[in-house]
């Protein structure tokens, strides 16, 4: 027991790692003061019995990345959610506008330019996003204590407190990153997964409380599935292909270099969490403009609308497939094999069987499409497992069609941040949280 909170305490034995950690601990407690913050103009109880109502929508998973404040209709309703659709849109911008792809290789000063404009990005899609929650709100009859006839002015409120709350959330974010001990969009998303705790261990409770067998048996057993679905969630995100690498002999004045023999490790999942958060993420606009253009029955965009729906059939299919291209298109921006190839050859160093250059960069490709499809299948059953549980079930099980998704956020934002925290450690000749 003692060794297992060793870790901590040797960060805390770190001046500096103990107050980036205080640091981002101060900023989370901000984040969920903010969430209890209430909007006016907006009854909270009517809006929660419309959200529990819809259980396993679309906007059951909005309230979970907004830690409950979207179903509460507090400050930080729309949370992290247009911060991360932006960020999609400009690494997709990247790839297609020269100009964006040429700013991104300027190096830091380009990075700041390319977040400068994410920034915009993301308080125009939670202007978007703020009026198509006002108009479902207005609509299901969500609106207290009218001032105008028309509603301009509880609009305009309502609309101005969504879209700040959403600019703090992104700020409080940067500055995690800044000051605290980085992936600040992640933690503030994993706090947010993390508060829901409570409900889950509520529903244990009552279960127990029945005196039934059903009621020992099924917690019981949820519990045991979700201990087994946390390990396997770790192994293979830890889990790695490693290429040999052998660096040939080299003399430079007096001294000889190389000769050893090492390995390129190579993630089973490489690019983590962040295909299920942008699939869920696309799959939220339809929603989103749903909210904005209500569809009338037997139109066009109602059969559009009902298609896309998480209660429909097709969503955790499209869901599937749209997990197994994010997964490949963030693989793709985000490692170069003919640069690995490259500076391999550069040091001196060679995959046995594969002459340097071209040849081994088609390789180590060849190799790293077999681990992504591997990777990415593990995410799609992950994440679409729950959902189709749901969808048998008829809605039946609340709170668990985005499980499998909440999951693999939580594992993956820890497992990042333990990585964060360990390689501060090991600067200073501490051991680290995963060894």
């Amino acid at each position: 027991m003692k060794s297992w909170f060793a870790p901590l305490v040797n960060a805390f034995k770190l001046p500096e790692l103990r107050k980036k950690i205080l640091f981002t601990l101060f900023i989370l407690l901000i984040y969920r003061i903010g969430v209890a913050i209430p909007i006016p103009f907006v009854s909270a109880d009517v809006l929660g019995y419309y959200m529990y109502g819809t259980g396993g929508s679309i906007f059951q998973y909005l309230n979970i990345l907004s830690g409950g404040a979207f179903a509460q209709a507090t400050l930080f309703a729309l949370g992290i959610s247009p911060y991360i659709t932006s960020s999609i849109v400009m690494q997709l911008l990247t790839v297609a506008i020269p100009a964006l792809e040429r700013m991104s290789k300027e190096g830091e000063d380009g990075r700041k330019k390319i977040n400068q404009i994410t920034r915009y990005v993301t308080v125009a899609l939670a202007l978007i996003t703020s009026y198509g929650y006002y108009m479902m709100m207005r609509s299901n009859g969500m609106l207290i204590y009218p001032i105008t006839s028309n509603g301009w002015f509880e609009a305009i409120i309502i609309i101005a407190c969504y879209c700040a709350g959403s600019s703090l959330v992104m700020w409080l974010g940067e500055k995690i990153n800044e000051n605290g001990i980085g992936n600040g969009i992640s933690i503030i998303l994993f706090a947010n997964i993390v508060s829901g705790g409570a409900n889950a261990v509520q529903t244990i409770i009552n279960f127990f409380s029945q005196g039934t067998v059903a009621g020992v048996i099924i917690p019981i057993v949820a519990i045991i599935i979700a201990l087994a679905m946390v390990y396997f969630v770790v192994f293979v995100t830890e889990s790695e292909r490693r290429l040999p690498v052998v660096y040939a002999k080299r003399v430079v004045g007096r001294k000889m270099y190389g000769g050893q023999s090492t390995n390129l490790p190579l993630k089973l999942n490489m690019s983590g969490v962040m295909p299920v958060i942008f699939a869920n993420s696309i799959l939220a606009i339809p929603s989103t403009l749903q909210l904005i253009i209500p569809p009338k029955n037997g139109s066009v965009w109602y059969h559009i609308s009902h298609f896309l729906s998480s209660g429909s059939w097709f969503y955790p299919l499209i869901l599937f497939i749209l997990i197994i291209a994010f997964g490949y298109f963030y693989v793709l921006i985000s490692f170069n094999p003919v640069e690995v190839a490259n500076n391999l050859k550069n040091n001196g160093g060679s995959i046995p069987g594969f002459r340097p250059g071209r040849p081994t960069a088609d390789y180590i490709t060849k190799v790293l499409n077999k681990i992504t499809l591997i990777g990415s299948l593990f995410l799609s059953v992950v994440a679409i497992f729950p959902i189709i549980a749901n969808i048998v079930s008829n809605n039946a099980i609340q709170g668990i069609a985005f499980g499998g998704t909440s999951l693999l956020i939580v594992v993956g934002v820890a497992l990042e941040t333990a990585r964060e925290v360990e390689a501060q450690m090991s600067m200073r000749g501490y051991r680290g949280f995963l060894e």
